[in-house]
């Protein structure tokens, strides 16, 4: 397949998915329309900027650098389209939950990431598969291993959250015995 080919492949793939996605959001946001605005539980939790912080960090920068590094200074192309469709739909994913909270102000905002994060788990995978098995790229399927399973222990963070996020009562310790 050439890079053309990969390019063209991956730009309707995810164009689909960003179609469907936005779709999905739209009939539920209408579905929910009626509902109080959605406003964020506050104040966060102690551990959140730490894990924030550095799932934002671990999910840009060394994807970044290896983008910089493999795609553009040596020229790679597969490492460039690979991680640069990466990078635009994490930032559609970013504008869908900027819009979905700070414009639509309904409880479909936390439904984005499970709609993004699945897919970014198959966007590395097939990051993986795209990519030669040449030795020089060794490192580079190295990140998106580490990137594959950071997202996926990011999610488990995040369905653990469910509760505070919907603002489920919780029984104190008193009221469990």
């Amino acid at each position: 397949m050439t890079s053309l080919n990969i390019n063209l492949y991956l730009f309707l793939e995810n164009l689909v998915f960003f179609l469907i996605a936005t779709l999905f959001i739209v009939v539920v946001n209408w579905g929910w329309k009626h509902t109080k605005p959605y406003t964020l539980p506050l104040p966060f939790p102690p551990w959140y900027k730490i894990w924030f912080g550095s799932v934002i960090l671990l999910g840009i920068v060394p994807p970044l650098v290896v983008m910089l590094l493999w795609g553009v200074w040596w020229g790679d192309r597969s490492v460039l389209t690979v991680l640069g469709w990466y990078f635009i739909v994490f930032g559609l994913q970013i504008i869908s939950e900027s819009v979905t909270l700070r414009k639509l102000q309904n409880v479909v905002w936390v439904m984005v990431p499970y709609i993004y994060l699945p897919y970014r788990f198959w966007q590395l995978y097939e990051g993986l598969t795209l990519l030669d098995s040449k030795s020089e790229l060794l490192w580079v399927r190295y990140l998106l291993v580490f990137e594959l399973v950071m997202w996926i222990v990011n999610y488990a963070i995040d369905v653990s959250q469910l509760p505070r996020l919907f603002r489920w009562e919780v029984k104190s310790n008193s009221d469990v015995s």
